[in-house]
């Protein structure tokens, strides 16, 4: 039998992870044991990942974000690639999937997983291609090769693209904007190459016993997503669905944990109705979902676009969001597009779980509500998603400490500050409202002592200040994990 998480939770064990899990969603560790026994959740942990920090994604745990980060052809730099982990874990990414395309691949991978605290994933297919030097010279040896070599290195997920199938292909001639994966798009011209089925397909068996052997978790490609409004929910997308239904129940017979990937592109009005057809097709294997956008028009604001899609999915049962940043379809994210990206994705992320009545999720809300009225704002920048951000917007108007205590800030002005009038008229005991009829006049208006204690409260960790609450305590600063720069760019 494997050695894997689903593997010790169907045998009746708890794993170490599965109790630091429980540990971090304040949940039962029986009950995270059924759910990853049921593949209704997964903790991806490659067992040579040392310096991971245990998960959990599910629809029944917080929702979870996901950050891309990676190097292109025409930026590959060590140095950058750390300094974009460390943002996204201090912002707050539950994931970082690693999508590098340009040089220096391994080392950049294998820094990322020494540091990382958090699940590290990666697409092996675009190494594929690097080093095959197209699409069409990919063999099914090398695609195992790369395969094998990233889950020794310690990799915990790796999105695999064998769901599109060649019959599936023709399905896409009426579309706008054709196939928009990366992945997608080149087994699509391998398969129109060589008149063949998609080799991933065809090998599937052999990654699962790979996944099997280090406990890599499948994040089941979503080739045929779309790339605009107009292109969703078509026959294409929902065809590869079906696919991907059989491709989870045939790694569950392997003991590998499984998550399915999602649109993509798809109106407001459908976004429920993709994550509920999902849950049933690949009988609740946790859904993991870029955006969705639920416009085209807005490039340079993606993040925004996508972030309302990526809410209502959370709150349909969605249970990790990749986020998108503004530079979506313009260009390569740096720094600030990663905080920008995790900032909208963590509101979306904890704004489903409130819909969804986690427990204690909205304690965190009610908490910062409380700190606003009484304005005490430093608190309030405590318990800010960003707390920089905040304290930075504060003080563009209103910098010096004493106006730390006032009891308005410049949008409203001390004259308009509609949280100061209510206070004040609370604070006047003696004061009745005028009669609302000649038999009774109405009560004085209470005084709100209301106050929310985070430190007892259910929430997960998720769902409670500061965000980035991964454990890693142990790792070298981020200075001293670059030390040697790499400026280099293009191909080996």
């Amino acid at each position: 039998m494997a050695n894997t998480q689903i593997a010790a939770a169907r045998s009746g064990t708890i794993t170490e992870e599965m109790e630091r899990v429980a540990e971090r969603e304040n949940r039962d560790p029986e009950f995270v044991r059924k759910q990853v026994a049921d593949g209704q959740a997964v903790i991806p942990a490659n067992r040579n990942h040392d310096a991971l920090d245990a998960m959990i994604i599910g629809r029944e745990f917080a929702t979870k974000v996901n950050a891309n980060i990676g190097n292109s052809e025409t930026t590959s730099d060590l140095e950058t690639e750390l300094e974009k982990l460390h943002t996204a874990v201090h912002y707050g990414a539950d994931t970082v999937m690693d999508l590098g395309t340009g040089s220096d691949l391994d080392e950049i991978r294998e820094a990322h997983i020494e540091h990382s605290p958090v699940p590290i994933g990666t697409v092996p297919l675009y190494e594929a291609v690097k080093q095959a030097g197209s699409p069409e010279a990919i063999t099914t040896e090398l695609l195992l090769e790369i395969i094998e070599k990233q889950a020794e290195q310690g990799v915990d997920y790796m999105t695999i693209h064998a769901g599109i199938l060649a019959e599936h292909l023709p399905l896409t001639n009426g579309r706008k904007t054709g196939i928009v994966s990366r992945g997608g798009s080149i087994m699509a011209k391998w398969m129109e190459e060589h008149g063949e089925q998609n080799p991933l397909f065809q090998v599937f068996d052999d990654i699962c016993e790979i996944f099997a052997e280090h406990d890599v978790t499948f994040s089941l490609g979503d080739s045929l997503r779309p790339g605009c409004l107009a292109d969703a929910c078509d026959e294409a997308q929902y065809a590869e669905l079906d696919t991907l239904g059989e491709l989870t129940r045939r790694a569950w017979e392997y003991d590998v944990q499984v998550m399915v990937e999602g649109p993509g592109h798809v109106p407001m009005h459908r976004v429920a109705e993709n994550v509920e057809r999902q849950q049933e097709v690949c009988d609740g294997a946790p859904f993991y979902v870029l955006g969705p956008l639920v416009t085209d028009v807005a490039p340079g604001y993606d993040h925004i676009t996508s972030a309302i899609g990526a809410a209502i999915a959370a709150q349909s049962g969605a249970s990790m969001l990749c986020y998108v940043t503004p530079k979506e379809h313009l260009g390569l994210p740096d720094e600030e597009d990663v905080r920008d990206g995790l900032a909208a994705y963590r509101i979306a992320a904890h704004a489903g779980d409130v819909a969804n009545e986690r427990p204690g999720a909205r304690d965190w809300d009610d908490a910062l509500s409380e700190a606003r009225y009484e304005f005490d704002w430093r608190e309030q920048f405590r318990l800010a998603l960003d707390p920089d951000r905040a304290r930075e917007y504060h003080d563009q108007t209103l910098p010096g400490d004493n106006y730390k205590e006032a009891r308005f800030c410049s949008m409203c002005g001390v004259e308009f500050c509609s949280m100061r009038i209510d206070q004040d008229a609370r604070a006047s005991e003696n004061s009745p409202r005028p009669a609302e009829t000649d038999q009774s006049q109405t009560e004085a208006m209470a005084r709100l002592e209301t106050e929310t204690d985070l430190e007892s409260s259910p929430a997960a960790e998720v769902n409670r200040p500061p965000v980035g609450t991964h454990d890693s305590d142990d790792l070298p600063p981020i200075d001293e994990w670059a030390e040697q720069p790499i400026d280099s760019t293009g191909d080996d």
